[in-house]
């Protein structure tokens, strides 16, 4: 057996989320906004879904995400590391400028698609193995009528979603990531079905418009959005 149906969450905004910095599996904690996403984003899945179990990636901007839901529907939060983000190396923390001023030409290789081998990251394929090993060891201990939350990290969320679509995480760009607490939700298809798993919807959200949920509540005071 396997669960029905798989959400899979993207964590709130980090202060390298608002900074444009690459997190990788720098462990940083949500900031003010992105606690209030988490907060807004819980209400909103609540609404639609309600897990029989939730997993998170063990990195703390994730596992309090995963919290804020699983307070709203009555149950425990399991982290696996297994969810973490993809490992970017020497890389994380950094800006793309200074990234692209430090290693110029892998910097422009990886834009066109190629992996960032010398800065130490983790592969496409790797994330997308250990991400959907994780997810599916959960979803086979809960039955059909059940639902799974798992709630990680934008990278490592479309590189799963690839794979669960049976398509190749190394060369397929087909799908856009998630916003901050936006998700994906997959059905289990018929069991002669392939793939196995079905794309429902995909960077669903609260339902704020999209100036508002980046900037947070007061999103009208912060220099630079619509409206002002």
């Amino acid at each position: 057996m396997t669960a029905g149906s798989i959400v899979l969450l993207r964590h709130g905004r980090t202060a390298y989320n608002h900074s444009k910095r690459l997190q990788g599996q720098i462990d940083i904690p949500l900031d003010d906004v992105g606690r209030w996403q988490a907060e807004q984003g819980a209400n909103a899945l609540a609404s639609s879904h309600r897990a029989t179990k939730v997993v998170s990636s063990d990195l703390q901007r994730a596992f309090d995400t995963a919290t804020a839901y699983a307070k709203l529907v009555g149950a425990d939060v399991e982290a696996d590391e297994r969810l973490r983000e993809r490992s970017f190396g020497e890389w994380e923390g950094l800006t793309d400028e200074a990234i692209a001023e430090r290693w110029p030409a892998e910097h422009a290789q990886w834009r066109a698609g190629a992996e960032p081998v010398r800065a130490g990251a983790e592969s496409r394929r790797n994330v997308a193995e250990r991400m959907v090993a994780g997810v599916l060891e959960h979803a086979g201990r809960l039955d059909a009528d059940d639902t799974l939350v798992v709630v990680s990290h934008g990278a490592a969320i479309t590189l799963a979603l690839t794979l669960l679509l049976d398509q190749d995480p190394v060369e397929w760009r087909g799908i856009t990531g998630l916003h901050n607490v936006h998700w994906s939700h997959l059905r289990a298809a018929d069991p002669q079905g392939h793939p196995a798993w079905r794309l429902v919807a995909h960077n669903v959200g609260a339902g704020y418009p999209l100036d508002h949920w980046l900037a947070g509540p007061d999103w009208n005071l912060e220099p630079g959005v619509a409206g002002e």
